[in-house]
């Protein structure tokens, strides 16, 4: 991936290590954004979604799950597939694709015509997510790289604290088709944002293709993605069916100001990621993982008090913010030369998860009630804090190189 960087004059490559691309990187930044909004937006207007298309809240929770099944079903073969085409052509295709199902979803007055729809956002998120984090790389310096990615990911926590909640809002006072509507808007814009300011780059040459497979055996790419599956797993849970949880605390009202804390705490959470993760990695993921237990902890004894379960969403907040660019960074460090396939296995793992959650969500409201979400949580993230700690050599290591920064 660092062809380009290396080929480009002295004078260039100085100016390159002085500075970002931060226009391109804030466009790659809002295109995470569009696609974790789309994907987590149900979230915060489920029971308005379900009523209008005649279903349950566990059933209108699979718009979640189908998104990401797509995803997961799509990142690795489409990641393949396209691997030959240039990075800026891949990038409009997929966000044309997001502008064409938001639009499907916001006119549809049919479950299964909606659960097509978010499919195929789904496929679009596998082809985005797949080249988002080696896009940023590319754009930045090497000793750069990280702090490049930690920017563009910053798209995930700004969607939780702001889009899902304003979502929630625009739903409740205009209908949650507005928001989907608003949805294709933002991706129509962003296509002439990518058009205007991210450079081209091109796609990789078939010998530079290694099998997606062989990545699993390098050490410290299974740790990796073993954590990503679990953790996202346990976010899911609590994420998607936040509203629900909330109708049991008798604070149904409060979905939105509980979704705003916690997104708030989540741009905490990825400045300080992202101001800190050279060199500290490691113990940052230990920090979030124990952060997310924490929440999960006052959730499951505490939640009797409304001010406690804030408290819960600040700390499931900070531990949630920065782990996007902590996973993905991980994985690309210890991927190496195999960065990019390690990278779409972590957005197929990644998606797997969102899928897992939705259904495990849905089960568990179904036959233990939203009381079960945060022990059930809590039991999740014992073995991602253990094997976090078990991969001090390799995958979250003591001791860091210098390529990741």
């Amino acid at each position: 991936m660092s062809n380009d960087i290396t080929a480009q004059s002295p004078s260039h490559t100085t100016i390159a290590h002085r500075k970002l691309p931060m226009g391109a990187l804030l466009a790659l930044a809002t295109a995470v954004f569009t696609t974790s909004l789309t994907e987590t937006l149900p979230a915060g207007v489920l029971p308005a979604m379900g009523s209008d298309l005649g279903v349950g809240e566990s059933a209108m929770g699979q718009s979640v799950t189908i998104y990401a099944i797509g995803t997961a079903l799509t990142a690795i073969p489409l990641s393949t597939a396209t691997a030959g085409w240039r990075r800026k052509r891949l990038l409009l295709t997929a966000m044309g694709g997001f502008a064409a199902a938001n639009t499907v979803t916001a006119v549809s007055a049919n479950y299964p015509l909606t659960m097509v729809a978010r499919f195929v956002a789904g496929v679009a998120a596998g082809v985005a997510w797949a080249l988002l984090a080696g896009y940023a790389r590319r754009l930045a310096p090497p000793h750069l790289q990280g702090r490049a990615i930690a920017i563009v990911m910053a798209g995930i926590p700004v969607a939780l604290s702001l889009g899902v909640p304003a979502g929630t809002f625009l739903g409740d006072a205009f209908g949650w088709r507005t928001t989907f509507w608003i949805m294709t808007a933002l991706a129509v814009v962003l296509i002439g944002w990518i058009v205007a300011l991210v450079p081209d780059h091109p796609g990789r040459r078939p010998d530079e293709r290694k099998p997606l497979l062989r990545t699993v055996a390098i050490p410290g790419v299974g740790p990796v993605l073993f954590v990503t599956l679990v953790f996202v797993l346990a976010h899911t849970i609590l994420y998607t069916y936040i509203a629900s949880y909330l109708d049991h605390v008798d604070m149904d009202g409060s979905t939105d100001l509980v979704l705003l804390v916690f997104g708030g705490a989540s741009l905490v959470g990825i400045w300080i990621v992202g101001a800190r993760i050279h060199g500290r990695l490691r113990a940052l993921t230990i920090a979030a993982t124990l952060l997310f237990a924490a929440g999960a902890g006052v959730l499951a004894v505490l939640s009797d008090s409304h001010a406690m379960v804030y408290l819960a969403a600040i700390l499931w907040g900070l531990g949630w913010g920065g782990s996007p660019t902590l996973l993905q960074t991980a994985v690309g460090e210890a991927g190496g030369e195999d960065a990019d396939a390690a990278q779409a296995m972590l957005v197929t793992l990644w998606n797997v998860a969102m899928a897992g959650g939705g259904v495990v969500g849905a089960i568990l409201l179904d036959v233990l009630g939203a009381a079960s979400f945060p022990w059930s949580v809590s039991v999740l993230l014992v073995p991602v804090l253990a094997v976090v700690i078990g991969a001090r050599s390799h995958g979250f290591p003591a001791r860091r190189g210098a390529s990741g920064e």
